[in-house]
């Protein structure tokens, strides 16, 4: 099978009084219904190309197997909040070397909380792969400094989301990484 050339991050949201529904709604506002999708690992391949939602969606055929990492959550308890992100890490040096995805859902915590832990967490895993030293008892903020200064990690993102269920209906949040395989569109 060929790896991935490009990748698209998208979010969205669903409410709904059925579950699955929900999940329907928030793929939807994702733009990613149309889909069948196959959740994978959490690697980022050597040199794709990072691009938007809007440029990637129509390499994309309804119906087609599309791999992607997601995160997800849903509740249908009046006044909690479900957060969703997806972090990047990318090495400095492509060549052949993968960077990281991170898959990360919690409850009652902003989309900044969960995306900054998701963001941590695909960094962290590349770290280790550099050996870069680091306490792992520091607070995010410094770790990102350290392994930034590294030269090694050229950058660290995320992508969330996060809505609160306020009537009792199914509330859905959903993030996917989207790979773009060679020779689409």
């Amino acid at each position: 099978m060929a790896v991935p050339e490009k990748v698209f991050f998208t979010k969205g949201t669903g409410v709904h009084k059925d579950k699955l529904v929900s999940f329907e709604m928030a793929l939807r506002n994702a733009g990613l219904a149309p889909y069948n999708l196959v959740t994978v690992s959490s690697i980022m391949p050597p040199d794709a190309d990072i691009i938007s939602r809007e440029e990637g969606l129509p390499h994309l055929s309804p119906g087609e197997i599309v791999f992607c990492v997601m995160a997800r959550d849903q509740t249908n308890v009046v006044g909690q909040k479900v957060a969703a992100s997806v972090g990047l890490a990318v090495p400095q040096i492509h060549d052949k070397q993968h960077g990281y995805l991170s898959e990360y859902h919690a409850r009652d915590v902003s989309s900044r909380e969960c995306g900054e832990y998701a963001e941590d967490l695909a960094a962290t895993m590349l770290a280790t792969i550099f050996d870069i030293p680091f306490d792992p008892e520091t607070a995010w903020q410094e770790r990102e400094q350290i392994y930034l200064a590294s030269g090694k990690i050229i950058k660290t993102s995320h992508v969330s989301t996060s809505a609160t269920c306020t009537d009792g209906a199914w509330t859905t949040v959903v993030v996917a990484a989207v790979f773009i395989m060679p020779n689409h569109g």
